[in-house]
């Protein structure tokens, strides 16, 4: 965890009701200003997803969301998946195997700050609603979930949707409703 004199990280877990999910926060690269409540809003997204009934007898889990930029996302991309080029959010699950008293970590989460800019314009959505969105997927990966089949993704889909209600946030796999977003 980072040291508590970094301004550049917030931690969850302690403010609200105890949930099962502390999440670290890092301003790692790229302009984040144009969310100036990020750490807030990333810290209601984990603790949505920790609320949810689907995941109520999670044993007690962190994990680390970066934030960051399009040239290092675009590296990672290209080192762990062998694709060259920016995405919105990777996830890199921690190595299990350990066993000691502390919170299970989940692994890092990495946003990239001029891609989910990008979307959120391209697709007339709130800036803050994709953030909270795109942790929420991140994490769900954390979790084991995926969308590389049909059924898949349909379940991954219909978790987010059913989150993000939660957060007052319409559906982001419905055109009509993302356009709602900005009425």
């Amino acid at each position: 965890m980072p040291d508590s004199s970094d301004s550049r990280s917030w931690s969850e877990g302690s403010r609200e009701a105890p949930l099962w999910l502390s999440l670290d926060i890092i301003d790692e690269a790229g302009d984040w200003s144009r969310i100036s409540d990020r750490g807030a809003l990333i810290r209601a997204a984990g603790q949505a997803l920790a609320a949810s009934r689907r995941f109520s007898s999670q044993s007690a889990a962190e994990a680390c969301i970066a934030l960051s930029d399009d040239a290092t996302v675009r590296e990672l991309n290209a080192r762990y998946r062998g694709k060259d080029k920016p995405t919105n959010v990777l996830s890199f699950s921690a190595p299990g195997g350990f066993d000691d008293a502390g919170p299970v970590a989940l692994g890092d989460i990495v946003l990239a700050q001029e891609t989910v800019e990008r979307e959120a314009a391209e697709q007339g959505i709130a800036l803050a609603h994709h953030l909270q969105h795109l942790v929420i997927h991140g994490l769900l990966h954390l979790l084991g979930f995926d969308h590389e089949t049909e059924a898949e993704a349909e379940e991954m889909e219909g978790i987010e949707i059913e989150i993000l209600a939660g957060l007052g946030i319409p559906n982001p796999y419905s055109a009509d409703e993302a356009m709602q977003i900005n009425s």
